[in-house]
């Protein structure tokens, strides 16, 4: 069984992947594998919901129709729990849910209530059933999905990754803020609510400055942990999808960073909780990882004979071209409303000096396929990809196969941020179409 994996699709204009020579040949070999992943980063709700205050950066609401594009591309399974699920509230979430319902799509990581939104989804093959769950660790409070109750219904909404965010500095820093925090008269306040019974204390050795967690430690820096409930929940039906199928996928849209060998917070590392998470996950019985979220590739890694991918990137780009804003998005890029939606995007923008437009990184990524036999990955072929950065925003974001150079130095990127995780490849495909294969005794 061929398993081929994608990173965010962001699609807002017909793909035309049966048509277009240009991008024909890489929705080909989508369609040519038996089951095909994809991140669903919008909403194809028709733009009808509540826009909300709290969405993902942007509203990323989209035609419906989008869905038909991306089922027509080869995709079989959408993972939908991201940060953009609720840009529309849960009348938007709603609407999505019953579009991806009407078409019969396999979906998973959005819910009626909490239950439902952890639930995974099940793809049958001649060759094999290949089951997903999709999770997001990055989101608005409220946003996630809330448990029923013997009395009360639960809350539609997202399936929560959370994660425990811990500021180490040293004794003196410690004692610097702990001053200022009494100097203030917010320890004051907290102690007060502590009294009142709408707050609790903090553990101990631990200073709790305005919702951030300082507590002393060799190092100035920040720790993160993955929530123990959530990753208990999840391993839950981790463990029922291995029951009932062969090979089982876990989704995590996260945009969190960690740091680099030079000590710095750097966005192409994944944060400490994702590779604490990703590997409980494989520990609980998932077979592949796949991680998205901060738009541009992650090295990978294997972990006790299983993929974990770190950040599969951007696989369609179109962010530029939504049709319709609310007003948050505008009030949020402090433009005024007047402006047209790609206008607002070009303020953002700098007129694509900084941002998105400004650097090649966001515009390039990778695909692997993985090939499974009797539920074992015996390779993985990684095909470079371009989302063609041009000038023009309806020109650039169609993801097509990277050739020749440009493909061998997108390779050559992947191999390097998968360096860390003790990762070996070898050349593959040709001159004019390169590929790289995974050695998968690497770890």
């Amino acid at each position: 069984m061929k398993i081929c994996l994608t990173g965010d699709s962001i699609l807002f204009r017909r793909l035309n992947s049966l048509i277009d020579p240009k991008i024909g040949p890489l929705f080909d070999k989508i369609r040519d594998c038996d089951i095909a992943f994809t991140n669903l980063e919008l909403v194809p709700n028709d733009f009808e919901g509540d826009p909300a205050l709290d969405m993902g950066g942007t509203h990323f609401g989209a035609s419906s129709w989008v869905l038909d594009e991306l089922v027509e591309a080869g995709f079989d399974l959408f993972a939908a729990a991201t940060n953009h699920s609720l840009d529309y509230s849960i009348s938007g979430l709603r609407k999505t849910m019953e579009e991806l319902d009407r078409r019969e799509i396999l979906y998973s990581g959005i819910g009626g209530h909490l239950e439902d939104a952890r639930r995974p989804a099940y793809a049958t093959h001649p060759l094999g059933t290949v089951s997903m769950i999709s999770c997001v660790s990055t989101f608005a409070r409220g946003q996630e999905a809330a448990d029923q109750t013997q009395a009360m219904q639960g809350r539609p909404g997202i399936n929560p990754l959370r994660f425990s965010t811990t500021h180490h500095v040293s004794q003196s820093e410690f004692d610097t803020l702990t001053n200022i925090y009494a100097k203030l008269g917010l320890q004051q306040v907290k102690d007060d609510k502590i009294q009142l019974g709408f707050a609790f204390p903090t553990p101990p050795g631990v200073l709790g400055f305005e919702n951030l967690n300082f507590t002393v430690g060799e190092k100035t820096e920040v720790r993160t942990a993955p929530n123990a409930g959530d990753v208990k929940a999840i391993a839950r039906w981790i463990g029922e999808a291995k029951m009932v199928s062969d090979t089982v996928i876990v989704s995590v849209h996260a945009h969190e960073s960690g740091y680099n060998t030079a000590g710095e917070i750097d966005v192409e590392i994944p944060a400490e909780f994702l590779v604490t998470f990703a590997r409980q996950a494989v520990d609980e019985g998932a077979d592949i990882v796949a991680c998205h979220g901060p738009h541009l590739l992650r090295g990978m890694e294997i972990y006790k004979g299983k993929p974990i991918f770190y950040s599969l990137g951007n696989f369609i780009g179109q962010n530029e071209l939504v049709e319709r804003l609310p007003v948050e998005s505008y009030v949020v890029n402090r433009v005024g409303t007047d402006l047209t939606p790609h206008r607002v995007y070009k303020a953002r923008s700098n007129n694509d000096a900084k941002g998105f437009p400004a650097e090649t990184r966001f515009w390039e990524t990778v695909m692997p396929i993985c090939t499974y036999r009797d539920g074992v990955v015996s390779g993985i072929e990684i095909h470079p990809i371009t989302l063609s950065l041009s000038p023009a925003a309806h020109l650039r974001g169609v993801p097509s196969l990277a050739l020749g150079d440009e493909g061998r130095r997108i390779l050559d990127i992947f191999a390097k941020l998968s360096a860390p995780f003790g990762m070996n490849f070898t050349p593959g495909g040709n001159d004019a179409a390169p590929t790289l294969i995974c050695t998968l005794d690497a770890a």
